[in-house]
């Protein structure tokens, strides 16, 4: 018997659409934010970005569109706009360095563990409540930190409120880093190798 809400193998969905029109935007951010300095329009697509992070999930689920395609690509278009902003606020001396550095070198050593979750049969674990925090947070750092660029009495509260989400963002996207390793080296003690050819688990 098959889960009628497991996901499915399908490609063409809204929520699929939407995550594919996410990672168009991406190239577009950092064309406007480091060639033609389009900060409102920058501010602008990263507005609509995350409400079609929201979007493709909630509708996933209430159109049982839910799919294998759609649960990678909505965290690799995540990822991708991290890493687009904080190149974009550190080029432009927004962020400082670091912080650029930080935030994608935790996503490397997650993905120098996959080799050893795939050891086990799988290809991934569940994403853990930690992990939607921490890009809740940093979703709503970075169009602030985008707006806290000038000089006026709304950018100064803008950089406030945009460092405070930051902050808070990239504890909790290390922790929740963390716990994924601490899992991964669970599974590696309580698990035997699957065999060569022996298939994986989702």
């Amino acid at each position: 018997m098959t889960d009628a809400h497991a996901p499915s193998s399908r490609v063409w969905t809204v929520p699929n659409a939407l995550s594919a029109a996410r990672l168009l935007g991406v190239p577009l951010f950092l064309w406007l934010v480091i060639v033609v300095e389009q900060d409102a329009l920058a501010f602008a697509l990263l507005m609509v970005s995350g409400l079609t992070d929201w979007l493709d999930g909630h509708l996933a689920r209430i159109l049982d569109q839910r799919s294998r395609l759609g649960a990678l690509l909505d965290p690799i278009a995540d990822r991708l706009y991290i890493f687009a902003v904080v190149v974009g606020l550190a080029w432009r001396d927004f962020i400082p360095w670091w912080v650029a550095v930080l935030l994608p070198l935790r996503d490397l050593l997650l993905w120098g563990l996959v080799p050893l979750l795939r050891t086990r049969g799988y290809s991934s674990l569940p994403v853990h409540f930690l992990g939607k925090a921490a890009t809740f947070n940093l979703l709503y750092a970075f169009p602030l930190l985008l707006l806290g660029g000038g000089d006026s009495a709304l950018a100064t509260l803008a950089n406030v409120f945009g460092w405070a989400f930051a902050c808070w963002g990239i504890s909790l996207y290390w922790w929740a880093g963390l716990l994924y390793a601490w899992q991964v080296r669970t599974l590696l003690h309580h698990t035997l190798p699957v065999p060569r050819g022996g298939g994986g688990r989702p």
